[in-house]
């Protein structure tokens, strides 16, 4: 594993069955050691509440800071504030498994759980679909309000009944109801 990544371990074997608070941060070079396009730069810090029992971990991630991204529209770079707040479950079992996208299987006596990968795959999730520079934000939002294209019900009816296959037309009538 990555030495930069090795730093978000924890060591799960020989904790007492109880509550736990782990605070990790990361940089550009946490985002650079995933090979991936999506963030290249970014911080943040991320709070870990760690409950452990004889069956299972429940890990409650808190996660705030920012990251550098580049607007759709205009190719400007912009830092975007985000703030996750997420759940994950690792289970005691006889294998490794990922059971769901929030639940994973891991083999009793694990020694070291890594949560780098989740905590980029929350950071992720915070990242808007369409990634607009905050100058355009209040313009996108006017331009949803406009009404651009409106046409009469009884027009719309007319054209959908000229644009009827001529030979769907005639089986038509076999159903009963013309």
């Amino acid at each position: 594993m990555n030495k930069v990544l090795s730093k978000y371990d924890i060591h799960i074997q020989g904790l007492e069955d109880k509550r736990y608070q782990f605070e990790f941060e990361g940089n550009d070079r946490f985002f650079e050691a995933f090979e991936q396009d999506l963030i290249k730069k970014g911080n943040f810090e991320a709070e870990i509440i760690l409950d452990k029992s004889a069956t299972m971990i429940q890990l409650n991630f808190d996660i705030k800071g920012t990251v550098e991204l580049t607007c759709d529209r205009s190719l400007d770079v912009f830092d975007e504030n985000f703030e996750a707040k997420e759940k994950y479950i690792f289970k005691y079992g006889d294998r490794n498994e990922l059971l769901t996208d929030e639940i994973e299987l891991i083999l009793f006596g694990t020694p070291t759980i890594n949560i780098s990968q989740h905590i980029f795959d929350f950071i992720a999730l915070t990242i808007p679909m369409r990634k607009l520079h905050p100058r355009f934000r209040n313009e996108e939002d006017e331009e949803d309000e406009i009404l651009v294209y409106q046409t009469d019900k009884e027009e719309v009816k007319q054209e959908i009944k000229e644009e009827i296959d001529p030979r769907w037309a005639k089986l038509k009538g076999f159903g009963g109801n013309s």
